[in-house]
């Protein structure tokens, strides 16, 4: 569904992406591993629309979507779940939920039980603000608000960022559910190694900008993976 061919990526004259490919498939997870700094959240920028690409392509489902705005490609099924979360503070639960709402058909603005069983605590708090939320919490609820658009691609930008290690266990049943109803693909950016071992299908580590390593979750060797995760 996803294909990323040969990427590059510039802020000015800094090039923060060096051909960089990846493809994602229906049903599985691929993680892509890495320190801070060696280009993962460029990727998924670039993935979602947040910043152009000067070189290669990007397919889904068939089409090059390189030229298309941040809107048309969630209009198609591609969320984005960003690292930090970037909740709205001021807004309730229910209406940072509803936020939603704007990629999909007016037939399809409300929010599905499956946010619920899945993240049951925001069921509880619907009429209270994004900020007065653990952070925790806000991490489901910004897997929620994504979810809430009924992607067939779901990015993850780091979501056991700053999390405590119960709700880090919510997080990665809720993955592992998505990934098992076979129809949507899942990329997950991660630093936590424990985290991301059990859940890839596949990996790509990068470093400089570059992808050093990939394959699937059975030719992966730990240790090598480790070596480009410690500072």
């Amino acid at each position: 569904m996803l294909n990323v061919e040969s990427i590059d990526l510039f802020y000015g004259a800094a090039r923060a992406l060096r051909g960089v490919s990846l493809a994602a498939t229906p049903g599985k997870v691929t993680c892509v591993l890495g320190r801070n700094g060696v280009g993962k959240t460029s990727l998924m920028r670039a993935i979602i629309g947040h910043q152009p690409i000067a070189a290669g392509s990007i397919g889904w489902q068939g089409a090059d979507v390189s030229k298309l705005s941040p809107h048309a490609r969630a209009a198609r099924g591609i969320a984005y779940v960003p690292q930090g979360r970037e909740i709205f503070p001021l807004l309730t639960v229910k209406e940072n939920l509803e936020t939603g709402f704007a990629p999909v058909p007016r037939k399809e603005r409300f929010i599905p039980n499956e946010v619920f069983d899945l993240f049951p605590v925001l069921k509880d708090m619907m009429g209270r603000r994004g900020g007065d939320l653990s952070g925790g919490q806000q991490q489901q609820l910004a897997i929620g608000r994504a979810l809430v658009t009924r992607p067939r691609l779901l990015v993850l930008d780091e979501p056991t960022e700053g999390i405590q290690p119960s709700i880090i266990k919510d997080i990665g049943r809720a993955i592992d559910y998505l990934r098992g109803k076979g129809d949507m693909a899942i990329v997950l950016v991660e630093q936590y190694f424990e985290f991301a071992r059990d859940l890839a299908d596949t990996f790509v580590v990068m470093d400089r900008g570059a992808v050093v390593l990939s394959g699937d979750r059975a030719s992966m060797v730990e240790s090598d993976v480790r070596k480009h995760m410690s500072v």
